[in-house]
């Protein structure tokens, strides 16, 4: 397929994704693509009452939003479904009953306009979109490079070859940062999620007050760990929970968190950048739009001559789009063609480097 519109959908989590995305081919490496609408529908109200995301509500949620959300898109795009060509879906990794949620809408849609789908892996969806350009020229020569995936679940160097050939060349051997935000936040009454709670909080504190272990920092390995430092920060909360400037206290011990990620993220990107060579990286996952890791990540570029990617703050997130522009590559390049089938299995469990 080289001209064509495709409708994305995410439901991997606890967001409803949409997205509207066409493509029109210019030559064999290039084409235009064309951003119609997105929408999204966030449960992070609803789960943060229980202190974490809800499984069975999370699926609940999805099903009430998929249908009008979908309808809004439509409307407010001026697409017509009929003009679509393709329906992709994201089909792990995730939550079982989220992602069937997503699937089964996905091709009971499909089947209703006589249309093929394309299932997605998540995590590509996440590297591969700080690429996207919306109408601009866009190009298929985007490897090798270099991700830093950082996520509620994921803390993963991986070397992007092409496209479905990556290799897991670092990861945590525990918790994942996104975890470690969680717990943090848990920690300091702030609720869920932690990460954008944990940046909220340091804007008023010193994160110079504390000193927190960099476990790994020193390692030969381009492996993670962060179950030490969620210890030392838990034993802090506790040596400071009955001192008289708890609330400044509480501020400080934040943003010396958030900067001791900051350092270890960017030591091993720094280690991954010099044992690969390669001269891009990206910066993708939900933790990817904290401002100040953004910043601290972006120093490397003049350091060591490399480019960085960010995707927007939107774009880190959960969402539609990254679903949408990861298919529309994967039609482009021919990695993939688009299915008729009545339904599909979805895979919790689909690690990066399983991909074709």
């Amino acid at each position: 397929m080289k001209n064509f519109c495709l409708l994305g959908i995410e439901t991997s989590c606890d967001e409803t994704g949409l997205a509207l995305l066409s493509v029109k081919s210019k030559t064999k490496n290039s084409f235009f693509c064309t951003l119609h609408g997105q929408k999204l529908a966030s449960q992070v109200d609803l789960h943060n009452l229980y202190g974490g995301v809800v499984p069975e509500l999370a699926s609940r949620e999805h099903l009430k939003s998929l249908f009008p959300l979908t309808e809004q898109l439509f409307m407010e795009s001026g697409i017509a479904k009929e003009e679509l060509n393709c329906i992709a879906f994201t089909a792990g990794p995730g939550l079982n009953g989220a992602l069937l949620t997503g699937a089964s809408f996905a091709t009971g849609l499909a089947a209703s306009l006589n249309l093929p789908v394309l299932p997605i892996n998540h995590l590509e969806g996440h590297i591969l979109s700080g690429f996207f350009s919306h109408n601009a020229l866009c190009t298929l020569d985007l490897f090798p490079f270099l991700v830093l995936l950082v996520s509620g679940g994921h803390t993963q160097l991986i070397s992007a070859s092409g496209i479905g050939r990556y290799e897991v060349i670092g990861e945590t051997i525990d918790d994942a940062v996104g975890e470690t935000f969680d717990k943090a936040s848990q920690l300091l009454g702030l609720g869920y999620p932690g990460g954008p709670a944990i940046e909220k909080l340091s804007k008023f504190g010193d994160d110079r007050v504390f000193s927190l272990p960099k476990p790994l920092l020193n390692d030969k390995s381009l492996n993670f760990s962060f179950s030490g430092l969620k210890t030392a920060f838990m034993l802090q909360t506790k040596r400071i929970s009955k001192d008289v400037n708890y609330n400044q206290l509480k501020c400080d011990l934040a943003a010396s968190l958030q900067k001791t990620v900051s350092e270890i993220l960017v030591a091993k990107s720094r280690a991954a950048i010099r044992s690969t060579g390669f001269k891009k990286l990206i910066f993708a996952g939900g933790v990817a739009a904290n401002k100040n890791i953004r910043r601290t990540m972006l120093n490397l570029q003049k350091e060591l001559e490399v480019d960085i990617f960010l995707p927007p703050a939107n774009l880190c997130t959960d969402n539609g789009l990254m679903i949408a522009w990861a298919a529309a590559l994967r039609l482009l390049s021919g990695k993939s063609s688009p299915v008729v089938a009545e339904k599909f299995d979805v895979r919790p469990r689909w690690p990066i480097n399983k991909l074709q």
